[in-house]
């Protein structure tokens, strides 16, 4: 399945895993090729690109484990 098929399927509020399986976070929309997520405590949305999602179902599985996605991810919104 191709990344815009995958994205049409990702819908607000669920929840993102990493390949570790364990929860990384939530969706808050998906904004051209890349997956904005919910606010943080400090109040800033993080945006992961959409070539890291390996699948969807329930929630949106990712192929990098969340920790080496928190380390990866960006608080600048995709050009469009």
């Amino acid at each position: 399945m191709d990344t815009g098929q995958m994205a049409s399927q990702i819908k607000e509020h669920m929840e993102i895993v990493g390949s570790n399986d364990q929860f990384f976070a939530i969706v808050d929309n998906v904004e051209g090729d890349a997956i904005k997520i919910t606010k943080d405590a400090e109040g800033r949305h993080h945006y992961i690109p959409m070539s890291w999602v390996d699948h969807v179902d329930e929630h949106v599985h990712l192929n990098v484990p969340g920790d080496q996605a928190m380390q990866q991810w960006t608080t600048e919104e995709p050009s469009s």
